[in-house]
């Protein structure tokens, strides 16, 4: 799967100084994709967004 034409975004918890961060991308039909802000040439986990709702919504349950 490719990812070209993602739009990435870093999580609003993010810090500005460089720390730990991921980016995610949901503007790709059927699939979001996660990424390690250090490395945005590595690789990528993808998800389909019923399961990125249901991953969002136990952390959110947590915090």
């Amino acid at each position: 799967m490719g990812l070209t034409g993602a739009r990435w975004r870093k999580s609003s918890r993010s810090s500005g100084n460089g720390g730990d961060c991921v980016e995610v991308a949901d503007n790709l039909p059927g699939v979001v994709a996660v990424r390690d802000s250090k490395n945005p040439s590595g690789p990528a986990l993808t998800f389909t967004p019923a399961a990125w709702r249901t991953f969002v919504g136990q952390v959110a349950e947590r915090a």
